[in-house]
């Protein structure tokens, strides 16, 4: 069966916010310590910064990159991270029950984010501290100079404020796991005054509140109901987070999962607007999905881990072809919610759930999600256009292919981002292209296909899932045509006259 799509120059979906292709570092495991920073590595800088890491990570141009966490930010003291490296206390992390010594910090990862080409976005802890230490690190951050803080700053060797605009309200507050979890009403107001507070000390930050930890939560709905009924006013985005695993085996049930992702986006913005429409807002609040990845296969081996080490390797996922299809599908459904959808932090970057892996005094090297991110980061910043059509489904797999388009920010080139959730047949892409005018043409097709869905990249076998460039598709009249080989993913590059 073939089934021709519509795409219209003027049927626009929304511009893309680059910080949809943020990432995310936490203290937890290796993603820090022999992931971002490890002295004495024959690629270390001058900062003891893996080169190798740097590397790799502007390779994937990400623009924004969350710290310190996640559920480490929930019993972090900052202050902890601050000043003479030699004079900090060596602390138990109880989020992830490790030793965290407290060697790198806010200046240290303010340097880092200058050198990978990106832009802090920090977490503040809500869990165990609250609004005054919260204002305080904005002051320090912040505040160019002439206050307690702001000084403080310049005293450790840092005159200019680093400007810090983007700001989390905690971390998955409605977890049992979370070092002080709370009630949707006593974290709303929390977050409430604490928004207030530190928009108070530079009203030129953005905050983000916690929504549900996951679709899946008992109080999903209800938790967002009550949470912004106490702070809509103070807040500018809902955190979301998600991840996925193939834990039973049934690949084309895994393959399907970023429906589920499209769903839960859907159900958090109608309950934003509802809220905003209770309150007799115009303003809308739109979305951060600051976490989402996939995250199984160190389940069993984390469970054996031996408690208070520093830097242990916890979370160290090694990604398979199949995982790059679920995570290119979670991409898609980024970028057709773009509209509200305006923050994204792959979870995370390096070791931890990531897509670069590090060897401690070794090297660093793409595993197969590096390839679906680094293309869609790279060439998916631009206008997501709307598709017309309807894509035929299947019970083993719901819909065949999941599509996204987006025209550049030039208007020179539309890209198509396309995941073919079919174990083994071939499909034809057929696309009408209107309003792009004469001549456009297809300048390149990679796929990402692997015949065993089980392939992994590890440090011996770093290459063995790459994309290649196939041939074959081809612009003729209105109607862009092309095969998309069983179980891959697909990125098209059409130049426009």
């Amino acid at each position: 069966m073939t089934t021709t799509l519509t795409l219209d120059n003027d049927y626009e979906l929304s511009p893309v916010d680059p910080r949809l292709f943020g990432g995310f570092a936490e203290h937890l495991g290796r993603h820090i310590y022999t992931g971002m920073v490890e002295p004495g590595h024959e690629t270390a800088d001058a900062d003891g910064f893996r080169t190798d890491v740097l590397e790799l990570v502007r390779e994937l141009n990400v623009p924004i990159v969350r710290y310190p966490g996640g559920n480490f930010v929930s019993g972090y003291n900052w202050e902890d991270g601050v000043g003479a490296v030699e004079s900090r206390p060596r602390r138990l992390d109880l989020a992830w029950h490790s030793t965290e010594p407290n060697t790198f910090g806010t200046n240290e990862f303010m340097r880092w984010c200058e050198k990978a080409n990106t832009e802090p976005m920090l977490a503040v802890n809500l869990g165990t501290r609250g609004a005054d230490a919260a204002r305080n690190l904005v002051e320090y951050c912040n505040h160019p100079g002439g206050t307690y803080w702001s000084d403080l700053r310049r005293s450790h060797g840092v005159a200019a404020p680093h400007k810090v605009k983007t700001w989390c309200l905690g971390n998955e507050m409605d977890g049992g796991w979370q070092m002080g979890q709370k009630s949707a009403t006593e974290y709303g107001a929390l977050a409430r005054e604490t928004a207030k507070l530190m928009k108070w000390t530079d009203s030129t930050i953005e905050t983000i509140v916690c929504g549900s930890s996951s679709r899946e939560m008992a109080t999903f709905g209800k938790w967002e109901w009550d949470v912004l009924q106490e702070c809509y006013e103070n807040v500018d985005y809902l955190s979301l987070h998600v991840y996925y695993g193939n834990r039973d085996g049934n690949t084309p049930r895994f393959l399907a999962k970023p429906d589920s992702m499209a769903q839960f986006i859907d159900e958090a913005i109608s309950l934003c607007d509802a809220v905003g429409a209770s309150k007799k807002q115009t303003r809308k609040i739109n979305l951060s999905f600051d976490e989402w990845n996939v995250w199984f296969h160190s389940n069993a081996q984390d469970k054996k881990m031996q408690p208070w080490q520093v830097a242990p390797p916890l979370l160290e996922d090694i990604y398979t072809m199949e995982d790059a299809l679920v995570l290119g599908g979670m991409l898609i459904t980024l970028l057709n919610r773009a509209d509200r959808v305006k923050i994204g932090c792959l979870a995370q970057l390096v070791n931890v759930i990531a897509p670069i892996m590090t060897a401690p005094g070794g090297g660093a090297w793409r595993q197969t999600i590096f390839y679906p991110f680094a293309q869609a980061s790279n060439n998916g910043r631009g206008t997501v256009l709307r598709v017309g059509g309807t894509i035929p489904e299947t019970k083993e797999v719901g819909k065949k292919f999941a599509l996204a388009a987006v025209r550049s920010e030039q208007g020179d080139k539309l890209t198509l981002f396309v995941v073919n959730r079919e174990m083994t047949e071939t499909l034809p892409l057929n696309l009408t292209l209107r309003g792009f005018g004469d001549g456009a043409s297809v300048t390149k097709h990679t796929v990402l296909q692997h015949d065993n869905l089980k392939a992994r990249n590890t440090e011996a076998e770093p290459f063995a899932v790459v994309p290649r460039e196939i041939t074959g598709a081809s612009v003729t009249g209105e109607t862009l045509s092309a095969r998309l080989p069983p179980a891959s993913w697909n990125v098209l590059e059409i130049a426009l006259r």
